[in-house]
C-alpha cells in the first residue's frame, strides 16, 4: 500500500515530466534567415527574448525532475 509521501512524490514527478514536456515543444527552432526588415528583427529579439526564458526555465525544470526523481527512488527504498 502507498503512503501518502508516495503519491504526492509520485504526482509532483509526473507533473514535473510534463512540464517539462510543454517548455521543450513550446521552443522555437533557431532559423536565422540572414537579412531581415526592422518589423522582422523586432519580433525575432523579442522571441530571443522569450525562448530564453523558456530555456532557462526549462534548465530549472531538468533539475527539479533529476531531484524528484532521486526522492522517489529513496522514498521507495525507505518504505520497504
Amino acid at each position: 500500500m502507498m503512503g501518502a509521501l508516495q503519491i504526492v512524490a509520485g504526482l509532483r514527478f509526473a507533473a514535473c515530466g510534463l512540464i517539462i514536456i510543454f517548455l521543450v515543444l513550446a521552443q522555437q527552432p533557431n532559423n536565422d534567415l540572414g537579412i531581415m526588415g526592422g518589423a522582422a528583427a523586432y519580433q525575432s529579439m523579442q522571441r530571443r527574448s522569450t525562448d530564453a526564458r523558456i530555456a532557462n526555465t526549462t534548465k530549472y525544470a531538468g533539475a527539479a525532475f533529476f531531484v524528484l526523481a532521486v526522492l522517489c527512488g529513496v522514498v521507495v527504498l525507505f518504505a520497504k
